[in-house]
């Protein structure tokens, strides 16, 4: 199983499996991965969860907004 962020400076992607059982936590909505900022985006909720050493921080208190369009 791959992990999400960075491991020793290599960036990885996330494992689609897990991303296919991550929801948002607001709106139970799919999230996308964005593998250049390390974060799990909920385009509905507009929010941008981040993954820090490979542990997603699945908190709205903890989330980035993004612009409409944006993500």
């Amino acid at each position: 199983m791959q992990s999400m962020g960075e491991r020793e400076g290599k960036r990885v992607d996330v494992d689609p499996k897990l991303l296919e059982l991550l929801v948002c936590p607001l709106t139970k909505g799919p999230l996308s991965w964005d593998a250049e900022r390390s974060e799990l985006v909920s385009r509905v909720a507009r929010l941008a969860y981040p993954v820090r050493d490979g542990i997603p921080i699945m908190l709205p208190s903890e989330a980035r907004s993004i612009a409409p369009g944006k993500g």
